[in-house]
């Protein structure tokens, strides 16, 4: 019998366009046992955003046109309306602080928000992207110092790098679907730590877990891999630590949390092969959680979430990944991803949808232990050598 845990309460903040995309899109992906978050100094945008709550930042400052890639007035509009955004937060055990680094608002107010939210006492996770190479110098200047002003507000940051993603897609991708695709990868970097507290679990990774590993952590890193047939466990985690779209690698890593999705059938030896891999690459003396989560509906597929923090400074690379050759391609604005009619904001106020998104009941088992696995042979598939999996998450 699973237990029922749904005592942590988590909210997504989504700040920017690229912020609020990603909360729009795990919204209509069901992402559940969360509340959202929109905030932006772009009213008309705002107003076609799904979250159940939205503010509207800043009019003072933006006259709600956006804060026209200039960070400063991101600041600035978040720190008029501090008062709306602090008594939003209030509550929350856990906050996810989402944008894409380099505009104005995104970079400009998360911070602003980030350190709001952890001054109140909750765990607070950074989960952003770089901008593209084609986007220019000044956009990577911007998420440059955007990154490192948001690393100090909050307690854990997951920095994603948008160019990895013309590693991982087709050549023919469109602009448009390139930053579809970046606020997608937003997405999952927040649900792949939130399903870990809200999901059903045999083995269960709750909330205290969650904040053992990620309070105070500083840098982090995450992959997503899955796999299916022989060795599906130990190839998933091959994917997830392996992911193109990873900044830096998980070695040296003092706290993992290990994370085994599937039905029922997932054996232990198969989940034995695959920790024991992770606890080869990190510090032999790192703090690793592991849960077990029930999904029936991935069939014969494993999906393996790694989650790495705790990097020695000598280690943390977060913010010196060089970045890739500027491309020829032209910057190209965010579409919303929803088309609904503007409505008339007043600054600073919160608003809340007439139809909440509706959220499931939260379960979850015994507690998690820390990593014992028993010694097992070597699989043929784990290797040194392998190569860097062609798709996005490491998915198989």
């Amino acid at each position: 019998m699973y237990a029922l845990n749904n005592s942590a309460s988590i909210k997504v903040v989504g700040v920017g366009g690229g912020g609020v995309n990603a909360v729009d899109r795990m919204i209509q992906d069901g992402l559940a046992g969360v509340e959202f978050i929109a905030v932006n100094t772009d009213s008309q945008s705002l107003a076609k955003s799904e979250a159940e709550t939205k503010i509207d930042i800043g009019r003072d400052v933006s006259n709600g046109l956006g804060a026209g890639a200039d960070p400063t007035v991101g600041r600035r509009a978040a720190e008029e309306n501090l008062d709306v955004v602090e008594q939003t937060l209030e509550g929350a055990d856990m906050v996810f602080v989402t944008a894409g680094e380099g505009g104005g608002t995104g970079t400009g107010a998360a911070p602003v928000i980030a350190k709001a939210a952890r001054e109140q006492g909750a765990l607070t996770v950074g989960v952003v992207t770089r901008p593209f190479s084609f986007e220019g110098l000044q956009r990577s200047r911007n998420a440059n110092d955007g990154i490192k002003a948001l690393r100090d507000a909050v307690d854990t940051l997951i920095v994603i790098p948008n160019d990895r993603l013309l590693e991982v897609t087709d050549e023919d991708l469109s602009i448009i679907e390139a930053y579809r695709l970046a606020d997608e990868v937003l997405q999952n970097g927040v649900k792949g730590i939130s399903d870990l507290i809200t999901m059903p679990g045999v083995v269960n990774v709750d909330f205290a877990d969650v904040k053992t590993i990620m309070k105070d952590a500083g840098t982090a890193i995450m992959g997503i891999g899955s796999a299916n047939g022989p060795d599906r466990a130990l190839r998933a985690t091959e994917n997830a630590i392996s992911s193109p779209l990873l900044e830096a690698r998980i070695d040296g890593a003092h706290g993992v949390l290990l994370a085994f999705t599937s039905s029922t059938d997932l054996g232990l030896r198969e989940q034995a092969e695959a920790a024991q891999m992770v606890k080869e690459a990190v510090d032999p003396n790192a703090n690793i959680i592991i849960g077990i989560i029930v999904d029936e509906s991935l069939g014969d597929d494993v999906r393996v979430t790694v989650i790495a923090a705790g990097f020695d400074e000598a280690d943390d690379v977060l913010l010196d990944t060089p970045q890739r050759p500027a491309q020829s391609a032209p910057a190209a604005a965010v579409p919303p991803v929803v088309s609904a009619p503007a409505a008339e904001h007043v600054p600073g106020q919160v608003y809340q949808q007439e139809q909440p998104v509706e959220t499931r009941p939260v379960v979850s088992g015994g507690q998690a232990p820390s990593l014992e696995v028993p010694k097992v042979e070597e699989s043929k598939s784990h290797r040194p050598d392998l190569d860097i999996p062609p798709f996005l998450f490491g998915d198989e």
